[in-house]
C-alpha cells in the first residue's frame, strides 16, 4: 500500500514570471543560432535554433513534461477549479494573492479528490494551474518573452508564429490542434479585453490589461482555418532615443534636431508603412518634451508609454450596445483634449475626420505630434487633402516637419531607418509642397547625411527672437551630448530621461559632467 502523503505540508512553489532579461546578440549566419533562455523561472524556457530539416529558425517553448498520471491529475484539478473559482473576482487581485489562492485551492481539491502525488509532481501541476488561470494558457510563455513583439495564430492545426526583436519571424512549436479549444482561448482573450466575441459578432479588436493589442476572429465563415488571433505586445519600457542610435535607426544629429523642434513646439508628423517604427520614434520624441509641460495623448489602442508625470493618456472606447451607444471616438477625444489646456497633443495615428481637429489645434498654437500611414511627403499631402480627411491645402502650412520611417534590408538584416526629415516651407492652394530636406539616409552606403541650412531653425529664431547662430551652437552641443550618452552606453529609460530633464534645468552642469565645452 502506497504511503499517504500530507499534501498540506508542501511549501508554496517558487515561481517567477519575470526572470532577468538575457543579453542576446545578432548573429548574421542564421545556421549558427542556438540560444536558450528562461521565460518563467524555473519551469519554462525558449530555445531558438536552426532546424536543418526545414531550413529555417525554430522557436521551441520548453515546458515541464508530465507523465500520464500527472496529466490525469492536472485535468481533474483544472476541471474542479474552473467550477469553483470566481474568475472575474480573482483576475483583479495581485499576482502574490493569486498564487496563494491557487496554492490553497490546489491542496484542498487534491485532498477532496484523493490525489496522492510527490512534491515534484505537485510543482509541475502548480505551474500549469498558474499558467492557465493567471496567464493565457499555452501562449503565456510567449507573452512573457521580452523579445517577442507579435504573436500570430492563423487557425487550428497551424503553427503559431512570432516576430522576435532580434531574429524576426520565427515558427514556434505551439499548435492549437482542437478547434473548440482555440475558440475558447479566443473567448478568454475577449473576456480579458473587457469585450465580447460570438458568432453574431465574430471580430475582436481590443487591448489586454497590460496594453497589448489583440485582433481575433471567431468562426470558420470568416477565416477558413477556424478562430485566429494576433497579439501585438505592449512594451512597458519603450526604446530610449539613445537606444535608437545603437540600432542605427537614426543619427545623433537627427536626434539633436528633433530635440530642438520638440522643445520649441514645432508640429511634427511621423510617416511610414506598417511596422516601420513610427510609434517607436513617437515614444522616443516624447523624451524631449520639457519636464513641466502638460501632455495629452489620444490613441485607438494604448501603445504610448511616456516617461513623465504630467501626462493625460486617452484611449477610444467602442460601442457598448446597439446603435453605437457609449462610443467615444478619436474625433470626440481630440476635441475635448484642447479644453484640457495641453502644451503638447500627441495622437497615435490620424486616419479620418480627427485630422481636421488636429490641424485646427496646430493652427491655434497647440504643439502636436502624430503618425500617419504614408511613404512620402507627397503621399501625406494627398492623404490629407482627399476623403475621408479632406483638409484645405492652406491649413497644411501649420505642419512644420515630416519624419519618414522605412523598413529596410541592410546587409541581409531587417532594420528600421529614419529615411529622411523633411521641412514643410509652404503648401500652395493647389496642394504643391515646397520643402527642404536637412537629413537623409543613403541606402547605398548605409550612412546618414545632413546639410546645415534649416528653414525650421530660421522659423524658431524669428518666433523666439533668437539668432540662428545661437541655435546652431545649441544644436552642436546637443549632438555632442547625445553622442557621449551613446559612447557611455547610457540606454536606461529613467537615466536618459533624468539627463534630458537636468539639461532643461541646468545645461552647463550637464555638459561639464560629460566633458563638453
Amino acid at each position: 500500500m502506497a504511503e499517504q502523503i500530507n499534501i498540506q505540508n508542501y511549501p508554496r512553489v517558487p515561481i517567477n514570471f519575470s526572470p532577468v532579461i538575457p543579453p542576446l546578440k545578432k548573429i548574421k549566419d542564421k545556421t549558427k543560432i542556438n540560444v536558450r533562455y528562461c521565460l518563467i523561472s524555473p519551469f519554462t524556457y525558449a530555445h531558438i535554433y536552426w532546424d536543418s530539416k526545414i531550413h529555417e529558425l525554430k522557436y521551441e517553448i520548453e515546458e515541464p513534461l508530465l507523465n500520464k498520471e500527472e496529466i490525469k491529475h492536472k485535468e481533474q484539478i483544472i476541471l474542479a477549479m474552473r467550477n469553483m473559482i470566481n474568475f472575474e473576482g480573482v483576475v483583479e487581485k495581485s499576482k502574490e494573492k493569486l498564487l496563494e489562492y491557487i496554492d490553497k485551492r490546489f491542496k484542498l481539491l487534491a485532498i477532496e479528490l484523493g490525489i496522492n502525488i510527490s512534491y515534484e509532481s505537485y510543482k509541475k501541476i502548480f505551474y500549469y494551474l498558474c499558467r492557465d488561470f493567471i496567464g493565457f494558457n499555452e501562449t503565456e510563455p510567449l507573452l512573457r518573452d521580452y523579445f517577442v513583439e507579435d504573436i500570430e495564430c492563423n487557425g487550428s492545426n497551424s503553427p503559431v508564429y512570432i516576430v522576435h526583436r532580434i531574429y524576426r519571424n520565427i515558427k514556434t512549436n505551439l499548435v492549437f490542434k482542437d478547434l473548440d479549444e482555440l475558440g475558447s482561448f479566443v473567448e478568454k482573450l475577449a473576456q480579458r479585453c473587457g469585450k465580447y466575441i460570438s458568432y453574431a459578432k465574430p471580430i475582436l479588436d481590443g487591448s489586454l490589461p497590460d496594453g497589448s493589442r489583440v485582433n481575433a476572429t471567431y468562426t470558420q465563415d470568416i477565416t477558413s482555418k477556424g478562430p485566429t488571433f494576433t497579439i501585438r505586445k505592449f512594451t512597458k519600457t519603450p526604446w530610449t532615443p539613445i537606444q535608437l542610435i545603437s540600432f542605427d535607426t537614426l543619427s545623433p544629429e537627427m536626434l539633436a534636431y528633433i530635440w530642438l523642434l520638440v522643445e520649441h513646439k514645432m508640429n511634427i508628423l511621423i510617416t511610414g508603412g506598417t511596422a516601420s517604427g513610427k510609434t517607436t520614434l513617437l515614444n522616443a520624441m516624447a523624451f524631449f518634451i520639457p519636464p513641466e509641460a502638460r501632455v495629452v495623448s489620444i490613441e485607438d489602442t494604448r501603445e504610448l508609454n511616456l516617461p513623465r508625470e504630467n501626462w493625460l493618456p486617452s484611449v477610444v472606447r467602442g460601442a457598448t450596445g446597439l446603435g453605437n451607444i457609449g462610443e467615444v471616438d478619436l474625433f470626440t477625444l481630440l476635441k475635448s483634449s484642447f479644453r484640457q489646456n495641453p502644451d503638447y497633443v500627441i495622437v497615435g495615428e490620424v486616419r479620418g475626420k480627427e485630422a481636421y481637429v488636429l490641424f485646427q489645434g496646430m493652427a491655434s498654437g497647440h504643439s502636436s505630434i502624430s503618425t500617419i500611414h504614408a511613404e512620402s511627403v507627397d503621399t501625406v499631402i494627398k492623404r490629407l487633402e482627399t476623403p475621408p480627411i479632406e483638409l484645405s491645402p492652406t491649413l497644411l502650412n501649420v505642419l512644420d516637419c515630416v519624419c519618414i520611417m522605412t523598413h529596410a534590408i541592410v546587409k541581409k538584416q531587417e532594420t528600421r531607418k529614419l529615411r529622411e526629415i523633411v521641412e514643410i516651407i509652404n503648401v500652395t492652394s493647389d496642394g504643391i509642397a515646397l520643402t527642404n530636406t536637412p537629413f537623409v539616409w543613403n541606402p547605398s552606403d548605409d550612412q546618414f547625411y545632413f546639410k546645415k541650412n534649416s528653414k525650421i531653425f530660421e522659423k524658431i529664431a524669428k518666433r523666439y527672437g533668437m539668432k540662428t547662430e545661437e541655435l546652431d551652437l545649441e544644436f552642436r552641443k546637443r549632438v555632442q551630448l547625445i553622442y557621449k550618452l551613446y559612447q557611455n552606453k547610457i540606454f536606461g529609460f529613467k537615466k536618459v530621461q533624468d539627463i534630458i530633464n537636468q539639461y532643461y534645468k541646468n545645461p552647463e552642469e550637464v555638459l561639464r559632467k560629460f566633458g563638453i565645452q
